[in-house]
């Protein structure tokens, strides 16, 4: 198994990364052993999180996100899933939040590239086993 997570940092950024054992890479970045991003904005907190069957699936879905905007990301973490597509710039791939089956990081400002990609409830691409979202509240 295999997780991408996004941490909201202190200063209000995102991180975005995966790992093969979630609660191990949260605890490092909120001991400051983690990415030199995350070590400057302490604290961090876990905002949203997928479970992949495979580090491959994990990985193309992290450098995905890495390319949204932060709208975009706010949405994904937000779970409006239906606001995605209207905040790509064109048409393309997809993560899944329903399948089952199929240690980076990037961070943000307040702005960023999009790319295509849609979050479907019901697609088999990506290999998402599950998600979660702590909160919506991202004050």
């Amino acid at each position: 198994m295999a997780w991408v997570y996004i941490l909201q940092c202190r200063d209000g950024s995102f991180y975005v990364g995966s790992t093969r054992t979630l609660e191990r890479r949260l605890f490092e970045h909120q001991q400051g052993l983690g990415a030199e991003y995350t070590k400057r904005r302490l604290p961090v907190r876990l905002v949203w999180s997928a479970e992949f069957c495979n580090v491959g699936a994990a990985f193309a879905a992290e450098k995905q996100i890495q390319g949204w905007s932060r709208a975009k990301r706010l949405a994904l973490i937000e779970g409006r899933f239906s606001d995605l597509p209207g905040l790509s710039r064109s048409g393309g791939s997809v993560v899944s939040t329903g399948s089952t089956d199929g240690d980076g990081g990037s961070t943000d400002g307040d702005g960023g590239s999009t790319d295509g990609a849609v979050v479907s409830t019901g697609s088999t691409d990506g290999a998402v086993v599950s998600t979660s979202s702590t909160d919506g509240d991202l004050a």
